[in-house]
C-alpha cells in the first residue's frame, strides 16, 4: 500500500484483501498506515499458502526502497490503485 505516488510504503499480509482494503481505508487498519496515510493498493501477490505470503513479506520488508519500488513499477508504473481498477 501506498499514500501516493513514489510515497510511503506499506507492506502487509492478509488472507481476505478485500477486508484488509477496507479495514485501512476506514481508519481500522495499521498504526501506521493510519499515521501516514496509506491507501492505495500499488501492488499485490497472492502466495499458496500463508507461510509462503508471511516469508515474502518478511523478505520484502528488508529490501532496500529502490527494490521496492521497483517491484511496484513492473507492473504499475503509474502507482493506480489495484482495488480501483478491480472493482469496475
Amino acid at each position: 500500500m501506498a499514500n501516493r505516488y513514489r510515497g510511503t510504503l506499506y507492506i502487509g499480509v492478509t488472507a481476505d484483501l478485500e477486508a484488509r482494503i477496507h479495514a485501512h481505508r476506514s481508519g481500522r487498519g495499521s498504526a501506521f498506515c493510519r499515521r501516514y496515510r496509506c491507501s492505495r493498493l500499488v501492488h499485490a501477490e497472492e502466495f499458496p499458502t500463508i507461510d509462503e505470503a508471511i516469508g515474502a513479506e518478511k523478505a520484502m520488508k528488508k529490501w532496500r526502497r529502490a527494490w521496492k519500488i521497483e517491484a511496484i513499477e513492473r507492473n504499475n508504473p503509474d502507482w493506480r490503485d489495484l482495488w480501483d481498477l478491480m472493482q469496475v
